[in-house]
């Protein structure tokens, strides 16, 4: 949903072919906090150069491309150097915009732009096109490639975009693999960079590193004098995604874009454009978290009429197969002596039955939860993990312990929606083939939500999750699920770039390590929830399944000793500090029904928001954050921290002055710790208004949850 407010622009350039070698042309944000600096050196090659506050953010780096003709693989004239200005336009705009679902019920887009189009000399000189956008909160920048008599078909051999650094900055990082992004992040200086290090070879979804200096992005960065950086991209459409290698002489970053079989990075047709290139700059830290700079650099929703989608809180048969109590299989080993009537030979522990699934949708429905995840209820699962393995799924076929019909039938009675599994196998072109078939069955049995999956080696062979291929079947299943009025949550894809503004059907993805790991290998570091929302959801939410109380795996499992690296308060916290219109109670019932007083919380917050305060924040430290329910006077406020204790002061002037609250607090108990004693936690309520200081005090690897609701 879009509406447009003030829009304006004034030309101040324009002329047939002029150079502005050595001279910058200058864009300042609204504000003018940020200065944006243009030019071409005296080599002809364009360069610019970003500054905040006058402190430098960027030095000068250049940007450009190197491309070949699609039929020859011939190289073309690079588009880096002996380029000429011939004209330049500046403009502004000021709109608003209203999300279908979000942090907050209206964006704000206001923005100074810098059009630049460049030309070689010559009979067969390429043109190009950027375009700057300067927010108050950091820049934008795109290459555009006009349709043109000598360029049609080409390709992107490399694209020489550069971000320069001012110094050997603190970086949250994970490796520049090609295929996932399932790693826990690691804190040092950017001259420390190693993605080498066998921690990250022991991942088992990581596939190959290309450069050992290169990293992913979103890549947060903090200067030695308190400036915030990130640098990501938006609107990631027919392009592969960009990682950065690092020049560790002199800091200076560089573009590395993801390449198919044949070391090409993306195939284009003229007119062209590219993803934008993000930089997210601020003096604080909740500046990065309140940030919509990427949302505004997508295009507006193409689903004129939203009112099908609705974010959902869940729960699902899945936690139970991580923690080994059932299967995604249902047949069992070759020593099985009984078999059903369809010839399997059944575990016994296959999660996906019939009674099993009915459990969860009576649960949902006692608990006012939407809908029910269920995983493995299709065939091929005995034999989908490994390298290149096609046709694997169908995605129509059950097991015969799961019934289609009657499970609809009795989803709907109960007012709950059932919510489809689609585990690909990374064997995509089957997936293709198969995708309206699969979303004419969902239709028919009542399915209006799909969780897609892509792990494995990617099939057509030699593709990689993040390259261009890929990208553009992610947006595929988008758009054909959208003309189905199916809401997507995309797992083991390409981290998120703000797309879910244009398809807001896709509401979730993963992209990152999520709570799984927690229950078959070291886990997720204390620090890694409060990492992820300066990297990895700058592009958009996640489906990070929190929501865990079972915190001791050796309940499930005696050979198993570990505790995951949470507070069960902190659970309850990521419901709020994580914005998702999809959000998971992860557990399983009967652990929720053991500590109904603390489940409360889950069933009350809000997965869609009119309002965010982002209150306190620093990465990897700490973040407390209230929202305001979706068309509702309920606030919630999450507060976590690492593995450090520390006490989150929270100012409630947010709320409407003169009115009472009560406010229910779901903290760490005084001997909470995430090792020693992890699901100790008091809950207490007092009444509030927007005078009151809450005291919160978060225990290692802790957090505290507060529903304020107004008194009655």
């Amino acid at each position: 949903m879009y509406f447009k407010k003030i829009a304006f622009a004034v030309i101040f350039l324009s002329a047939a072919a002029f150079s502005l070698a050595q001279t910058k042309t200058t864009v300042k944000s609204p504000n003018k906090n940020i200065e944006l600096n243009f030019w071409l050196n005296d080599k002809g090659a364009p360069m610019y150069s970003v500054s905040y506050k006058s402190r430098e953010v960027l030095l000068p780096s250049a940007m450009g491309f190197e491309l070949k003709q699609t039929m020859s693989n011939e190289a073309l004239p690079a588009l880096k150097d002996n380029l000429v200005v011939t004209s330049s336009t500046q403009t502004s705009s000021n709109t608003k915009w209203k999300p279908v679902w979000g942090d907050v019920k209206e964006i704000s887009d206001n923005y100074s732009q810098l059009k630049v189009s460049l030309s070689q000399k010559g009979d067969k000189a390429i043109s190009f096109n950027i375009i700057f956008k300067v927010f108050d909160d950091g820049v934008g920048f795109r290459y555009e490639f006009p349709e043109q008599k000598n360029l049609a078909h080409f390709i992107v051999s490399e694209e020489k975009t550069e971000f320069h650094l001012a110094g050997d900055h603190k970086a949250f990082w994970i490796p520049g693999d090609f295929d996932s992004n399932e790693f826990n992040p690691n804190v040092t200086k950017l001259s420390e960079v190693n993605g080498e290090d066998p921690k990250y070879a022991a991942n088992i979804f990581a596939h190959q590193f290309f450069d050992k200096d290169a990293v992913q992005t979103p890549l947060m960065l903090k200067t030695n004098d308190g400036l915030y950086i990130n640098i990501h991209e938006a609107a990631l459409v027919n392009y592969p995604a960009m990682n950065l290698h690092i020049d560790k002489s002199n800091f200076n970053l560089s573009s590395v874009l993801v390449p198919d079989a044949l070391g090409n990075k993306a195939y284009l047709q003229a007119p062209a454009k590219t993803p934008w290139r993000t930089i997210i700059i601020s003096d604080k830290a909740t500046d990065m978290l309140a940030s919509h700079t990427i949302l505004n650099l997508n295009d507006p929703s193409v689903i004129k009429d939203p009112s099908w989608i609705k974010p959902t809180k869940y729960v699902g048969v899945w936690w139970e197969m991580h923690v080994g109590k059932a299967t995604w299989d249902y047949a069992g080993s070759q020593n099985a002596t009984s078999f059903d009537a369809a010839g399997l030979k059944p575990t016994g522990k296959h999660g996906a039955n019939t009674a099993n699934v009915k459990r969860y949708i009576d649960f949902a429905a006692k608990h006012g939860f939407a809908g029910v995840l269920v995983e493995g209820w299709n065939t091929g699962w005995e034999d989908w993990f490994g390298q290149y393995k096609e046709n694997v799924f169908d995605f129509v076929t059950p097991y015969p312990d799961f019934d289609v019909k009657g499970l609809h039938k009795y989803a709907a009675s109960k007012n709950v929606k059932l919510i489809m599994h689609h585990e690909t196998s990374a064997s995509v072109t089957n997936y293709e083939r198969q995708m309206d078939t699969a979303y004419r069955f969902m239709k028919a049995n009542g399915y209006d939500a799909v969780k897609t999956g892509y792990v494995g080696h990617i099939i057509p062979r030699g593709e990689h999750h993040d390259g261009q291929w890929m990208v553009n079947h992610y947006v595929r299943v988008a758009q054909k699920t959208a003309s189905y009025k199916i809401m997507l949550d995309a797992h083991e894809p390409v981290r998120p770039t703000g797309l879910s503004r244009t398809y807001p059907n896709w509401l979730a993805c993963e992209a990152a390590r999520g709570m799984e790991f927690n229950a078959w290998s070291e886990g997720n570091r204390p620090n890694h929830d409060v990492i992820l929302p300066f990297t990895r959801f700058m592009g958009g939410p996640m489906d990070y399944t929190p929501g865990i109380f079972q915190l001791d795996l050796s309940y499930w499992d005696k050979n198993k000793k570990e505790t995951i690296h949470t507070t069960l308060a902190k659970q309850l916290a990521l419901y709020v500090t994580i914005c998702s219109p999809l959000q998971m109670a992860a557990d399983l019932p009967e652990s929720y029904e053991k500590k109904m007083d603390a489940f409360q919380f889950i069933k009350d917050v809000a997965v869609d928001w009119d309002d965010s305060k982002y209150l306190e924040a620093e990465p990897g430290e700490y973040i407390t954050v209230a929202r305001k329910a979706k068309g509702s006077n309920n606030w919630f406020v999450g507060a976590i921290t690492n593995e450090n204790s520390r006490n989150a002061d929270v100012n409630l002037d947010f709320l409407d002055a003169g009115k009472k609250y009560t406010a229910i607090i779901y903290a760490d108990a005084a001997d909470a710790d995430y090792q020693k004693n992890p699901a100790a936690y008091i809950i207490s309520k007092q009444v509030v208004d927007s005078k009151s200081v809450l005291n919160l005090k978060l225990a290692p690897g802790g957090g505290c949850a507060v529903s304020i609701m107004p008194v009655k």
